[in-house]
């Protein structure tokens, strides 16, 4: 008996970029959430922000708040000549299941260094710096950084941002098509070696761990498939890139809050177009459970 369905758009890229499957309104303007930080990332380093290896994949990251990831956002800082007190992102507590629990066992109040964006903030703050730009006003969409995120993030997606709103740490959220951010990414992964698009998604690749963090699906997936790309965002979207190049956009319209149909809906769309997804097979069903044991699923209709 079926229960209930998720719903929502998803589009898949070819290796060569074009649309090689389209479901839902992916022409419509969404907001990409979190799933934008690699184009905001490259913002950072057009800026002049010197952020490489872990420094640079926790900027294009959303971390579980681990110490591995506050000890890397404050190193971000000080080699700007800045503490934590010049983050604007709002004051949290870990993401992770297990810095959470460490977290509350010990009593510690919620710090701006353990939000889950506190990477992105210190990559702009660094970026700042760089320039000579004021820090005290850089999540303002007038502010140089901002506007050059969204000089980015046009150029990426082929689109002009269709509007500007307030993400949840505070920085400017610039909406977008789903192809549009498909493309942005599939152009990151497909430009020159050594170039700063692909330092971008290469340093995501290779240190998995600081765009997201233990027991958490970017990390996962990016671990368990050498090569991929993946950032997830707030409210139903997923972005993923494939090792051979194909990209998949998804936005779920309920926000998928429980988080059990947008990367399934992303790894079957890539298994659709013809990527090998046989390493994280597992992830094409989600077990819903009673009494404790597996009793249902979701999967892909």
């Amino acid at each position: 008996m079926r229960e209930s369905v998720h719903y929502g758009a998803v589009v898949a890229l070819s290796a060569a970029g074009r649309i090689a499957l389209a479901r839902g309104p992916v022409h419509q303007p969404m907001f990409p959430r979190s799933a934008a930080k690699p184009f905001q990332a490259l913002a950072m380093l057009r800026a002049g922000a010197p952020l490489e290896g872990p420094s640079l994949a926790i900027a294009a990251g959303s971390h579980g708040g681990e110490d591995l990831h506050a000890a890397e956002a404050e190193r971000i800082l000080a080699k700007a000549g800045l503490t934590p007190d010049a983050l604007r992102c709002p004051a949290d507590i870990p993401g992770g299941r297990a810095a959470r629990h460490a977290f509350l066992r010990a009593g510690r109040e919620p710090e701006r260094l353990l939000m889950n964006c506190s990477g992105k903030h210190a990559g702009m703050l660094s970026a700042c710096v760089r320039q000579g730009w004021s820090t005290d006003d850089y999540l303002d969409p007038e502010h140089p950084l901002q506007v050059l995120v969204r000089e980015t993030i046009e150029e990426l997606t082929e689109e002009r941002v269709a509007h500007t709103a307030v993400d949840g740490c505070g920085a400017p959220q610039l909406a977008v098509s789903l192809v549009g951010l498909a493309r942005g990414l599939w152009r990151m992964r497909t430009a020159p070696e050594g170039s700063l698009e692909r330092a971008v998604t290469d340093a995501m690749s290779a240190h998995p761990e600081y765009v997201s963090g233990a027991d958490r699906i970017d990390t996962e997936l990016m671990t368990r498939v050498p090569g991929m790309v993946a950032k997830i965002g707030a409210d139903g979207v997923h972005l993923i890139g494939a090792p051979t190049g194909e990209t998949v956009a998804v936005k779920i319209s309920d926000g998928d809050a429980e988080e059990r149909a947008r990367t399934l809906v992303a790894l079957d769309a890539l298994r659709t177009v013809g990527v090998d997804v046989s390493p994280v097979q597992d992830r094409l069903r989600v077990e819903i459970h009673g009494g404790g044991a597996p009793v249902g699923e979701v999967r892909a209709l």
